[in-house]
């Protein structure tokens, strides 16, 4: 099965990309792709731009990743509750492709962390309600508040609580979406 992977921020430091890339080490017997969002980098959105310039060819080319994945692992940042602008840029983009939805109709695990208490817990709601509409099947989602007092770039998760969640959340979506 193929799982891809990405982080919802194009900080070249994020924690949320950290959080993607260490939850994606879990899926040890599946081919991962991990992506950038920095390398597909687009014009702003916006309605007025499609007859001008179409569809740019990273909309096209982000999109055929989603199509070509059995999972998504997608964390996202949250600012000012809600989407990193990156994030969001290409959602949009991607959403106008022909003929499909923007996340494929695949089944997302869906995360988000960040340095305070909450831990994106407003960007993941946001998630759990819209995404749906635009063929992510939202599977499970998983919160870590506190990002720098629960991860150790070397061991993860460092707080066993969520360490415990995280982990019997992959082995739900194992057994029951990856067979």
């Amino acid at each position: 099965m193929k799982i891809l992977a990405f982080a919802g921020s194009n900080s070249t430091a994020s924690i949320n990309k950290k959080l993607v890339t260490h939850t994606s080490t879990f899926f040890e017997n599946h081919s991962i792709e991990v992506l950038d969002l920095n390398d597909y980098e687009m014009p702003l959105f916006g309605v007025d731009k499609i007859p001008t310039i179409g569809i740019p060819q990273l909309a096209l080319d982000f999109a055929k990743k989603i199509d070509e994945s059995d999972l998504l692992l997608i964390a996202l940042a949250e600012n000012n509750g809600s989407y990193s602008v990156a994030f969001k840029n290409i959602y949009d983009w991607i959403s106008i492709v022909p003929e499909r939805k923007a996340f494929g109709d695949k089944p997302v695990f869906v995360l988000a962390t960040s340095p305070g208490l909450r831990g994106g817990a407003s960007v993941l709601e946001l998630a759990k309600n819209t995404l749906p509409y635009y063929g992510a099947k939202v599977i499970e989602t998983f919160l870590l508040p506190s990002f720098y007092e629960n991860f150790d770039a070397e061991n993860g998760i460092v707080n066993t609580e969520f360490a415990t969640e995280l982990k019997t959340k992959i082995e739900k979506i194992k057994v029951d979406f990856l067979g």
